[in-house]
């Protein structure tokens, strides 16, 4: 483990190609077996609502079912998830072929909302801790095997492939300062 600032950060996330192919895991994240769906904070509840009717433009019939009857959500504060569809599918997920997308990041992509994704999905594989104090974790999964790889071959590191999130998690002024540290710890390896 390395501390930056009052953060804990798994050595994982510093030495660990990686980048999606969603060719070939084909939105695996968006579609994980279990009870619940991704982890939200409390502030993106209301944001996601906000952005609700553009997404819905993008998912199936079912999904839409789902959000009218059960909402997107579940859980209780501190505690909130996004719900799942047959305890696999993310509500917020449609289809392109057989990949797995998210609806809340492609009415972003088309400029219709200000909210891209739920911060959990977009810093994944890095998952967010808090156990005394903040700490971020790589959660290594087989289904990444593809980003892994992809990461590996094209030379672009979990840090680097993450800065857009990172920095939606650590604010602008701190990513950079945040990079060259973990670039130090990289070389100290």
């Amino acid at each position: 483990m390395y501390q930056f600032d009052n953060l804990l950060i798994d050595e994982n996330i510093v030495s660990t190609y990686f980048a999606c192919n969603l060719k070939k895991c084909k939105g695996a994240c968006c579609t994980f077996p279990g009870e619940y769906g991704a982890p939200l904070l409390d502030e993106e509840i209301a944001v996601i609502e906000s952005s609700l009717e553009e997404a819905k433009k993008h998912l199936s019939r079912r999904s839409i079912k789902v959000l009218e009857r059960d909402s997107f959500y579940s859980g209780k504060p501190g505690k909130y998830t996004t719900v799942c569809i047959d305890k696999r599918d993310c509500v917020f997920v449609y289809y392109e072929g057989d990949i797995a997308l998210c609806a809340l990041e492609k009415a972003y992509n088309e400029g219709k909302t200000r909210f891209k994704k739920p911060l959990s999905c977009h810093l994944f594989p890095i998952r967010v801790g808090n156990f005394g104090g903040k700490y971020m974790y790589y959660e290594k999964i087989d289904e990444c095997t593809p980003a892994l790889e992809n990461g590996k071959i094209n030379k672009i590191s979990m840090i680097n492939f993450l800065t857009e999130p990172l920095e939606r998690f650590l604010g602008k002024e701190k990513l950079c300062h945040f990079i060259d540290f973990c670039n130090n710890c990289k070389n100290n390896i």
